[in-house]
Parts: C-alpha cells; sequence; structure tokens
C-alpha cells in the first residue's frame, strides 16, 4: 500500500498527488507570487493528469486516496491558512510559500463528497469490494483510517457552508 500513516498524505500516493500540484503550480504560474488557488483548477489538473476516473463508475486505489489527499489539503489549508508541504529545491514549486489562498465551488465540494461518501458506503468495485476499504480493513489502523474519512466528509461539508 505504500503508507506510513492512516491519512492518505501518508502515502506514496498522497505524495504524489502533491507533487502532481506543485508541478501545476509551477508551470501556470512561473514566478514566485503568492497565488489565489481554487479546488475546481486542482481538481481538473489530477483529472486530466490521471488521478481520476472519468465516471464514479471507475473505481480505483489512487482515485480513492487522491481524493482523500486533496480534501486533507484542502482542510489543512482551511484550518492552518497554509500547505505546509515546501519544496526546499524549487522556490517556484513551493506550495508553503505560494500559494496564499485555497477556495473552493459547489462543483467541487460534490465531486470529492462523492468519492468520500462512496467510500464510506463501501461502493463496490468490479472485484466485489473497494480496494481501499478491503486494505484498510486488513490493517491494524483500520479505525483511524476510518475517523480520518469522516473527519474529511464533515470538513468538506462544513467548507460548502462557510
Amino acid at each position: 500500500m505504500g503508507a506510513w500513516g492512516h491519512k492518505a498524505l501518508e502515502s506514496d500516493n498522497g505524495l504524489d498527488v502533491i507533487d502532481c500540484i506543485k508541478e501545476y503550480v509551477s508551470s501556470e504560474y512561473p514566478n514566485t507570487n503568492p497565488i489565489d488557488l481554487t479546488l475546481s483548477e486542482v481538481v481538473n489538473t489530477l483529472q486530466e493528469s490521471g488521478f481520476f476516473g472519468k465516471t464514479f463508475d471507475e473505481i480505483d486505489f489512487l482515485y480513492d486516496n487522491t481524493a482523500m489527499a486533496l480534501t486533507e489539503l484542502f482542510l489543512m489549508f482551511k484550518t492552518t491558512g497554509q500547505i505546509d508541504y515546501e519544496d526546499e529545491e524549487d522556490e517556484i514549486k513551493d506550495l508553503k510559500k505560494r500559494v496564499k489562498s485555497f477556495t473552493g465551488d459547489q462543483k467541487s465540494f460534490d465531486f470529492l463528497l462523492q468519492y468520500l461518501t462512496d467510500i464510506k458506503n463501501g461502493v463496490p468495485d468490479e472485484d466485489g469490494e473497494r480496494e481501499i476499504v478491503e486494505l484498510w480493513k486488513d490493517s491494524d489502523n483500520y479505525k483511524e483510517w476510518e475517523q480520518n474519512l469522516d473527519t474529511l466528509i464533515k470538513g468538506l461539508k462544513t467548507g460548502v457552508s462557510n
């Protein structure tokens, strides 16, 4: 699974999501000025990069982990006012210094909530059980992972109303 903790950002896939966002920020905003980032542009970038399926019927561990990781990043910004992932080697890719705002819209909230709710409800993949749920159920950290999922859903719902 490539994870060292129960959060999506504590996994290789989570770090890949961060790298994709860093690449997007540095290519779309090629100077070091602080930027206003939107959840919709990040979702679109991740979709174009293959981190999400074309439809919700395409169920994959990567897509589920991406939805959780992106929600963790969004809620991190909402809580702390920054995305706490620096890039000491490249100032243009330093999300901690570059992102001055990170806002969401209803369509993006609905998109992520659909993913998270499908995970929570265990909507099965073609093999009968959603892989991310199956893997975490077999781990010693299932309860922590499930609590994190509940927190992400609640946080997104709160983000919609703010």
